[in-house]
């Protein structure tokens, strides 16, 4: 295949880099001091399973995805229709966009800007982190869900053989508010204490506090009419233990001052809770505190 990846951080990074090493032709967009560092060294991924330079193709201009058969959409919550409309001119016809992001909406959204063209839902299990420019480090796990469309089976199979577990579900709404349940219960937390998981998950009250996360999307889950895979809160248990030094993608934006998708996290729960006239107390304290800490930051 002909891969674009477009916002090339730790998430598009990791999987462009896997597509990479499997022999797909990969071009990842990314920001200059990244790309520049890529294009001197190659991709430095730093798995749990192997340490190495991988060389693929870099640049910093949407254009770069032209001839692509697949875009991996790896871009903040915050910029899905703005990079959309980035991207758009330079799509070929046939191409399949891959919503690689947090949040339920992404794809909903993306396809109001990109009505002419294919574009599929994801879900992402990874833990990864910009260790550096042009240095990906990867923590644990790496699997996908991936929305059916006319060239998911091949994509899927392509991931697969690439060394990343990947399954075609006919529920990825489902899959993809399990996953939104495991980002409020952890992500405000760990961005508020500046924490990996296993430490959050070792303060006073912390697991209570996340007990009642979960209670509330699963009230509005529930509402919204949907059917959330797993059991969310025996995913809730387990994921410090199986990412102990995981810092959260919210813990990482606050921590380079950077605009976090705290919106797209609790924020979402807050406010599809208040359409629905549920009450979601704990999502909302911290969806509040993440949101100080980010105009604290703003003003300097």
């Amino acid at each position: 295949m002909k891969v674009a990846v477009m916002g090339a951080g730790a998430v598009g990074s990791y999987y462009g880099g896997m597509l990479a090493r499997a022999g797909h032709e990969v071009v990842l967009i990314a920001r200059p001091q990244h790309a520049r560092a890529i294009e001197r060294d190659g991709l430095h991924m730093e798995t749990t399973s192997f340490d190495e330079h991988v060389h693929l193709a870099v640049s910093t201009e949407a254009s770069a995805v032209q001839d692509a058969n697949l875009v991996l959409f790896c871009v903040k919550s915050t910029d899905t229709e703005s990079a959309g409309a980035l991207i758009r001119p330079y799509l070929a016809a046939d191409v399949l966009v891959l919503c690689l992001q947090n949040g339920v909406d992404n794809a909903e959204r993306l396809r109001t800007v990109l009505p002419q063209h294919a574009v599929a839902a994801a879900v992402v299990y990874v833990a990864t982190e910009m260790a550096g420019p042009g240095h990906v480090k990867h923590h644990g796990r790496g699997d996908l869900v991936i929305e059916p469309s006319n060239t998911s089976e091949a994509v899927a199979r392509a991931f697969i053989a690439a060394g990343v577990a990947t399954e075609v579900s006919g529920n990825v709404r489902g899959a993809l508010w399990a996953k939104l349940i495991l980002n409020c219960a952890y992500n405000a937390v760990s961005a508020i204490a500046q924490l990996p998981y296993g430490k959050t998950v070792q303060g006073e009250g912390v697991k209570d506090l996340m007990r009642d996360v979960v209670d509330e999307c699963l009230a509005v889950a529930k509402a919204e009419g949907v059917q959330v895979t797993g059991d969310a809160y025996a995913a809730v248990d387990k994921l410090a233990g199986g990412m102990p030094r995981q810092f959260s993608s919210t813990a990482q934006d606050l921590a380079r001052g950077k605009r976090s998708e705290i919106d797209y996290l609790n924020g979402l729960i807050v406010k599809r809770g208040e359409a629905l006239g549920i009450a979601v107390p704990a999502n909302r304290v911290l969806w509040a505190l993440v949101k100080l800490l980010e105009s604290k930051q703003a003003r300097g």
